[in-house]
Parts: structure tokens; C-alpha cells; sequence
């Protein structure tokens, strides 16, 4: 199975949201295949909030990104192995498996990665020294070597060179003088002086080898403080076997640098890349998840991505040029960005995208429960301004009466501005967030501008705002590099609108409206930033 996110454009006003969790609902009932999603990429209206609270509904969660990320990419264990556990088991499962890396991880609790590299660190380490000395776990010795215990010394681990008894007894005594308090492991067969010797200086170890049973040397171990372990292997094999008792706590070095599942892929890419480990562990939050390897970075993942009412690039969720988009539903010009495979657009010159989602409901002959319904009929209203705006057509209407019955609502009009009045005053807005709510930038004629829109139920406090809200469009301006920007404040109730704006040189005395005052214009019957206040603009633009 796989996910797709379902996303309104940038600023999304409630059309836009109400459209992708619609969408992402009828998408789960027809494909079960994979997983819809419905996400936003920008800070909810007022309006829209409150019909997802008075519905019980958890709205669709913001999304900064669709840029490819660890998540995406993250391995998890197949293997584990403990601190404690012999080098040899780790071998064993490299050479079976060959994993890039293997989790050592401590009653639930990470401690590092091993790779191979370590374990080739491990016995070059071995090699270049001239005696090299082991940190032996007791325990290790039965889960690497055939054999038994004859005898579990005081201590369950110690540190030791490893030594043979086949030289005669006097060479052999010389060499362990000149070890001096260094007591060696010894490697014996039935070689009695050898092993009274060993008890006697007390050896932390003795593995005795070769020896059938009831073929016991006559040495008695009672005094000894030491382990004294049988193994079944031949002498050679049990040194080669030794070696590998070793826990692997001992091979673990500097830790490697963490990663975040949150985390781009492109920047924890580089960051592997530059560092000297085969793999790096991933964390969500403090907690320990997965790990990621050279191979988790050979194909950049993609995104699966739906877009709802707009389908360019420059008005659409971050990173969209990285991700696949499968389908666009949209009722705005086409400025249709490119993709790499065929894919269904449905795009239709109606008033909201809602209502192309409840044809597509009747498409695929899924029913429209009452929540669906209100959200639809939410959208459809909002976006046509209770279907008074001059972009309403005979399908918007006709689709809002048969929402309005599915929805149990009484009176389309009524629920109309019930659902405008729910946004706050504009004097009890942050204008900012207001603004960008719904914000669409434009590039014509070499001129970069944008447009801002909000409805309301009175344009009475106009006035007290107009100050602050035109300081904020300056900002905004600035934020953007923009020539030119503007916000409409549209009553849905008189069907009429007041313009505010920066000032523009190229403007001034051109636009067919009403200039109250500076900054300030009076819109009487446009409700359509698209089908009347854009054409305006683009207007005075041209000449």
C-alpha cells in the first residue's frame, strides 16, 4: 500500500480544504489499494475552522513539505544482536545475510551499528599487534566452542593474552615469566605440569582440548579461582573459535552522527556521505526507530501527490517538483504543470471544486453521507459567495439544492450567512493571517502582484482597519518582492466589495472603480476576484 496526500493550494480558503478531505474520503472508498490523505499547506480561515469544529471533524493536518525525507527511506532491524553477544554470531549472521549494518541493542535500549567494517577493524587490530589481548566474557565461551564447563571461575569476564601449552614445561614457564602479572588464557592438552602450573598462579582460564572423557588430567582444581571449560575442538580450532568469543560491546567505537526521521533525505544523504560509517541511526524525537545505509540513498523517493482547486507549481505545496503528481481536480485556468506519466485531471468552468468532487461521487457511485455533504455544500457556498458571485453556474446550484437535502439543512440561505458570519470581525483579525489566507500571486505583463480575499457579513469596520491592513499589504509586498498588492473585503449579504491596496504608479486613475480615499476603492455588485477584479487589474496593467 501506498500514500497519497491530498492538498488545497498555498493560503487555502475553504473550498480548498473541504475539497481535499472530500476528495480523500470518495479516493479511500474506490482504492483500497493505497492510502489518501488530505493535508493543507497553510493557516485555516475562521470560517472554515468552525464548520470542521461544529462538525466534530478533524480538520486536514498542515503539511510544510512534500520534499523527500528519512521517513521515507528509513530501514528497520531484521537482525538485532545484544552488547554481550560473541563476535562469532556476528560473523555467522554476515556471512549468511550480508547486512549492511546490524543494530546492537541492549534490553530494548540502542547502544550502535556493526558492520562488516568493524569486524575487519576487529581483526586487523588482532593481526598488527605483536600479542594482541582479548576481553573475554565467560558466558561466550559454550555458545561459540562444542564443550562444557568443568568448572565457572569467580569471574564472568576478564581481559587476557592467549597462551598454548605444547612447548615443554621449562620454555613454557619462561614464557609466561616473561608476561610478568599478565596472566594468559591457556590452550592445553593433557599436559599435567602445564595445567598444575596454571592452577597453581591462578590463570584466569583454562580450556583444556584432545582430552576423551575419564582421560582427566590428575590436577586438582579445588583452589582454583579460575573457569576451566572442556572444549570438544581440536587445539587449533579452539584458539581460531577464542578469538571470537569476544562481546561485541568491544567493537563498538565513536558513535555516528544521528538523523532524524523528519530530516530531508538530501541533507541526511551528505551527511552520510561525508562521515566514515556505513550507516547512521534514525531517532523520532529521543526514541530510537531504524537506521539508514548507502542503499537507502541509491533512488531519491517521490512524493504521491493529488492537487485540488490549482495546478500550478508557484501556488501549490513546497517541493511539489520532487514528488508525483497523479491527479489534478480544478476549476481554474490552466497553467498545468508537467509530469512524467499520464494522469487524471478533472477540470471543470464551474464555481468550486466541491462541486466537481460530488460529480466524481456520482461518478463512482458512492453515496454522500450528511458530514460530506455540509462540507461540500460549504465549499460550494464559500467559494461562490452563496452562489451570487458571476463564476456560479447552473451545476453549482443545482448540486448546492441536492447537498442542502442529503446535509438536512433547511435553508441554503440561511446556512449561508451562518457560514460567512462564523469569521471573526475584522477588527478582531490578525491581518496578516487574514490576508494570506487566501493570497494568489500573479505575473503579468512584468508586473508581479497579488490578491488577497476575504468575505464577510458588513464592511461597517472597514474603516477602523483600512490603516493597519494597508501597512500589512506594504509588508507583505516586501515579503513577496511584489510591485503591486491588494485585498478585496467582499459583503456577502449587500454583494458588494471594498478594495484595499499599495500604492501603484502604473494604476493610479486607471481602475474603473471608486476611489474613497487613499488605498481605499468601492466595488459595489463584484463579489469574483477571477471574473472581476482580476480582469480589471490585468487591464490596467496592459495599458
Amino acid at each position: 500500500m501506498g500514500e497519497v496526500y491530498i492538498t488545497g493550494h498555498r493560503n487555502p480558503d475553504m473550498d480548498s480544504v473541504c475539497s481535499a478531505w472530500c476528495y480523500a474520503r470518495l479516493k479511500n472508498a474506490i482504492d483500497p489499494a493505497n492510502t489518501y490523505l488530505p493535508v493543507r499547506c497553510g493557516h485555516m480561515n475562521e470560517n472554515t475552522k468552525a464548520q470542521f469544529a461544529q462538525l466534530g471533524i478533524m480538520p486536514p493536518p498542515f503539511m510544510k513539505d512534500v520534499r523527500p525525507r528519512v521517513s521515507s527511506v528509513v530501514s528497520h532491524a531484521t537482525w538485532e544482536m545484544a552488547p554481550d553477544d560473541p563476535v562469532y554470531e556476528l560473523v555467522t549472521l554476515y556471512s549468511q545475510h550480508r547486512p549492511s549494518v546490524v543494530p546492537i541493542v541492549e534490553h530494548g535500549v540502542y547502544q550502535g551499528l556493526l558492520s562488516v567494517d568493524d569486524i575487519n577493524g576487529y581483526f586487523l587490530k588482532e593481526n598488527a599487534e605483536n600479542r594482541p589481548v582479548y576481553h573475554f566474557l565467560v558466558e561466550n565461551f559454550p555458545k561459540v566452542l562444542r564443550g562444557r564447563f568443568l568448572k565457572r571461575g569467580l569471574s564472568d569476564d576478564f581481559t587476557a593474552a592467549l597462551m598454548v601449552g605444547a612447548m615443554p614445561f621449562p620454555v613454557f614457564k619462561e614464557h609466561i615469566e616473561g608476561l610478568g602479572a599478565n596472566k594468559p588464557l591457556l590452550v592445553v592438552g593433557n599436559r599435567k605440569d602445564h595445567i598444575k602450573f596454571a592452577v597453581e598462579n591462578q590463570f584466569p582460564a583454562i580450556i583444556l582440548t584432545g582430552l576423551k572423557p575419564g582421560a582427566m588430567p590428575e590436577v586438582d582444581f579445588s583452589q582454583f579461582r579460575g573457569t576451566v571449560f572442556m572444549s570438544e575442538e581440536d587445539t587449533a580450532e579452539t584458539l581460531r573459535l577464542l578469538r571470537m568469543t569476544l562481546p561485541l560491546r568491544h567493537l563498538l567505537g565513536a558513535a555516528p552522527p544521528q538523523v532524524q526521521l523528519e530530516m530531508l533525505f538530501d541533507d541526511a544523504k551528505r551527511l552520510l556521505a561525508d562521515s566514515e560509517f556505513r550507516g547512521l541511526p534514525v531517532y523520532d524525537g529521543e526514541k530510537w526507530v531504524g537506521f539508514v545505509t548507502r542503499r537507502c540513498f541509491l533512488e531519491r523517493p517521490r512524493t504521491k501527490v493529488i492537487m485540488v482547486d490549482h495546478n500550478e507549481l508557484a501556488q501549490s505545496i513546497p517541493g511539489l517538483e520532487d514528488a508525483d503528481i497523479v491527479e489534478i481536480i480544478d476549476h481554474h485556468r490552466l497553467g498545468t504543470v508537467k509530469t512524467r506519466d499520464p494522469i487524471f485531471i478533472a477540470s471543470e468552468p464551474l464555481g468550486s471544486t466541491c462541486t466537481i468532487v460530488y460529480h466524481l461521487y456520482q461518478r463512482w457511485q458512492v453515496p454522500v453521507d450528511e458530514r460530506t455533504a455540509r462540507l461540500l455544500l460549504s465549499g460550494i457556498l464559500s467559494d461562490t459567495v452563496i452562489l451570487k458571485s458571476p463564476t456560479t453556474t447552473f451545476d453549482d446550484c443545482t448540486v448546492a439544492q441536492e447537498l442542502c437535502e442529503l446535509a438536512g439543512i433547511p435553508d441554503l440561505q440561511t446556512f449561508g450567512e451562518e457560514l460567512f458570519r462564523a469569521g471573526a470581525s475584522l477588527c478582531d483579525q490578525d491581518p496578516r493571517k487574514l490576508i494570506e489566507c487566501d493570497f494568489k500571486q500573479y505575473k503579468e505583463s512584468g508586473v508581479k502582484f497579488g490578491i488577497g480575499q476575504c468575505e464577510v457579513t458588513t464592511l461597517a469596520d472597514v474603516d477602523e482597519v483600512k490603516e493597519v491592513f494597508i501597512k500589512t499589504l506594504e509588508e507583505i509586498s516586501v515579503a513577496y518582492a511584489l510591485d503591486w498588492a491588494l485585498f478585496l473585503i467582499t459583503d456577502v449579504v449587500k454583494e458588494g466589495s471594498v478594495l484595499l491596496c499599495t500604492p501603484y504608479p502604473r494604476s493610479e486613475g486607471k481602475l474603473a472603480y471608486t476611489c474613497e480615499s487613499d488605498g481605499k476603492y468601492l466595488l459595489p455588485g463584484v463579489l469574483s476576484r477571477k471574473k472581476q477584479l482580476l480582469p480589471e487589474i490585468l487591464r490596467v496593467l496592459e495599458e
